[in-house]
């Protein structure tokens, strides 16, 4: 994992546009069909989206679970979310608000956590995942999708990007110490982004899967 250290982007001032980027929306469609084809989705799960933003792939995996949690640290993201639900009157979505990097903590107990794009903001992996572990029930699952390892370029702007993607291998280890067992991993889907001075570039985001272990 190659790590930085740098200013909390404002992502309160990108939320009204947030889902004008239409490469944002393919991303958050392609992550929900890989986590529809690794975890089995049911009405009896309760899940928790970790760092929803607008909450892209929360809506698009709410028809398929009992009830869905958007959790985020900037309060205009979520608003665009409590928008939403209030538009299409559903009874399933809940939002939550979380500071990433200072706390407080997530609230509440999950079957299954998923996240997308959200693992590079914030600083402590390790900590993360302990946190994920403590808010699952038994055998409960976390299924989350991030960048490759990247030299940089993907985001341009790298204010608020804590690790330029993941090496898979060193995650699984970290998801292990954290108490998790049957990690497994694929390819969601290929994001290209022209590059400055280096034209279209390709970057792969994986999705990870893994299960709370039960000594």
């Amino acid at each position: 994992m190659t790590e930085k250290t740098e200013a909390r982007k404002d992502f309160d001032k990108e939320a009204a546009e947030w889902d004008a980027n239409p490469g944002r929306v393919r991303l958050a469609s392609d992550v929900a069909a890989a986590i529809i084809r690794e975890v089995d989705l049911s009405r009896e799960l309760d899940v928790l989206d970790f760092g929803c933003g607008t909450g892209l792939l929360t809506l698009k995996l709410q028809p398929f679970v009992r009830s869905i949690t958007g959790v985020d640290s900037s309060q205009g993201m979520l608003g665009r979310l409590q928008q939403k639900i209030e538009s299409q009157a559903l009874d399933n979505v809940y939002t939550q608000f979380a500071d990433f990097e200072r706390g407080p903590g997530v609230e509440g107990s999950y079957h299954l956590i998923v996240s997308s794009m959200t693992l590079h903001h914030v600083p402590d992996t390790p900590g993360l995942f302990r946190e994920w572990f403590t808010l699952l029930h038994p055998q409960g699952q976390v299924c989350f999708a991030d960048l490759d390892t990247e030299d940089g370029s993907f985001h341009g702007d790298n204010t608020g990007v804590f690790h330029l993607g993941f090496e898979r291998a060193k995650l699984k280890q970290v998801l292990h110490e954290a108490g998790f067992c049957d990690v497994r991993d694929t390819t969601a889907t290929i994001m290209k982004k022209e590059v400055a001075g280096q034209g279209e570039r390709a970057f792969p985001v994986f999705l990870m899967t893994a299960t709370r272990c039960e000594v």
